[in-house]
């Protein structure tokens, strides 16, 4: 019989998060812990957290309350809540809710296995302290709920833009860069182990810098480096400031196939009185430069965005600017979102949040038929191009069909042949729906 304890690892937030579960499935399973994907079979459950939003904690919150019960039934059950959420809220986690044993910030998980010794000593547990080095670079990542075709790696912790309404820069610490050697190392096991696509993680990827004997890396250089490793495998990457997207980076992604043409470029808004409310460093009329810019020296790259609503004494002109901005850039895709003041954040601190939520929501509803009207369009004209896609599973909702995506990050539905995940195939587009490419294998 084993003697491995089981753990459950339960994930929110964004893709950096979901990295961070993998580092810490890692640094368990060194220290004698397998991973279940059932909660009720768990010895410890980690629900590792996000804070950039209300709603975020708000489902950890309700999560909380739904695990109460198992924590009855197994009096011997564990649970920790880590990351950004416990880096915010620290002892008054504990406080309030009693269930929870275990308190880790973002830098804190090389320090599990001592907090569980503490937990089963009969104490609460808490290690909140952000480092100025952690990278965890010399931990192979466990990816254990993976297709086994796309993975993750993050390059670089922290963020020190310190925009007026974000947590992050106080949840995750300021910006230092991992070894590139290591990642190389990473990208290289995954691609030798049959994955196909990487993404390079960071809260502002741009910003990466490594110096070493040899040269000095920046994000571009690193980039470059990665999509040597092999021809077959497609790279990624999220996310860029629009301050820092240089036509450099810009020039490298187009040079090499296997970079994929498809840029996330967060705005936030289109009005230059919010943008600097919101400590965004730049304008409307220079972000505008950057995406006439990647259209220029990559005319098949798709852009995504992210966009909030309602923001302190946003006006109507103000919100009329980001809708005739959503219209000049014919984005892809965008994430939208309400105004939520998070609590420390400058925001919180010296503005009001004075857009009733009614108005929040009017907006972002005709953001969101903008954008609706705006991917239709997008979609309807790859009708009929041929993409090379990879495949990545079987359709969830045929199995006669495969999924896959374009270099442009657009998810395409198509009929099996004698291929699988992880093969590259031709793909014709024949139809589309709101949110994918119907196509068909072309040889």
């Amino acid at each position: 019989m084993s003697n491995l304890k089981k753990l459950y690892i339960e994930t929110y937030g964004c893709q950096m998060n979901f990295s961070d579960s993998e580092i810490i499935g890692a640094i368990m399973k060194e220290n004698n812990f397998n991973i279940t994907f059932d909660k009720k079979d768990a010895d410890v459950i980690f629900i590792n957290t996000c804070s950039i939003r209300d709603n975020a904690e708000q489902r950890v919150r309700k999560r909380l309350l739904e695990l109460r019960s198992l924590k009855k039934q197994k009096k011997d059950l564990i649970i920790g809540i880590l990351g950004c959420m416990a880096e915010r809220l620290k002892e008054q986690l504990l406080e309030e809710e009693k269930i929870v044993d275990i308190i880790a910030g973002p830098d804190a998980y090389r320090n599990l296995p001592q907090l569980l010794s503490s937990v089963k000593s009969g104490q609460k547990a808490i290690d909140v302290l952000l480092s100025l080095e952690e990278t965890y670079a010399d931990i192979n990542p466990v990816k254990y709920d993976s297709n086994g075709i796309t993975g993750f790696i993050s390059i670089m912790r922290g963020c020190e833009n310190f925009c007026s309404y974000c947590v992050v820069p106080y949840t995750r610490g300021k910006e230092r860069s991992r070894n590139v050697e290591t990642i190389i190392h990473e990208a290289k096991e995954l691609f030798e182990k049959g994955y196909r696509e990487v993404t390079l993680l960071g809260q502002n990827v741009n910003s990466y810098i490594w110096n070493c004997e040899k040269e000095t890396v920046n994000f571009a250089k690193l980039l470059e480096k990665v999509a040597l490793i092999d021809p077959l495998l497609r790279v990624r990457f999220a996310t860029s400031h629009p301050k820092d997207i240089s036509d450099g980076l810009l020039n490298i992604i187009a040079k090499y196939e296997n970079i994929c043409k498809s840029i996330h470029l967060p705005v936030q808004s289109g009005s230059n009185h919010i943008l600097e409310l919101m400590n965004r460093k730049y304008t409307r009329e220079y972000y505008m430069s950057r995406i006439e810019a990647i259209k220029n020296i990559i005319p098949d790259c798709a852009v995504s965005t992210d966009i909030i609503t309602g923001f302190c004494s946003e006006s109507e002109e103000d919100h009329n600017f980001t809708l005739s901005l959503l219209e000049w850039a014919k984005f892809d895709f965008i994430f939208m979102f309400n105004y939520s003041e998070r609590p420390d954040t400058i925001a919180a601190k010296k503005l009001k949040d004075d857009v009733p939520e009614a108005i929040k929501t009017k907006r972002l509803q005709e953001i969101i038929n903008l954008q609706q009207k705006l991917s239709k369009e997008s979609d309807i004209k790859d009708i009929e191009k041929t993409y090379k896609v990879l495949i990545e599973s079987i359709s969830k909702k045929s199995i006669d069909h495969f999924a896959g995506r374009t270099s442009q990050n657009k998810m395409a539905i198509f009929s099996k042949k004698t291929y699988k995940p992880g093969d590259y195939v031709k793909v014709q587009v024949t139809n589309c729906t709101s949110a994918t490419l119907i196509g068909k294998i072309v040889d």
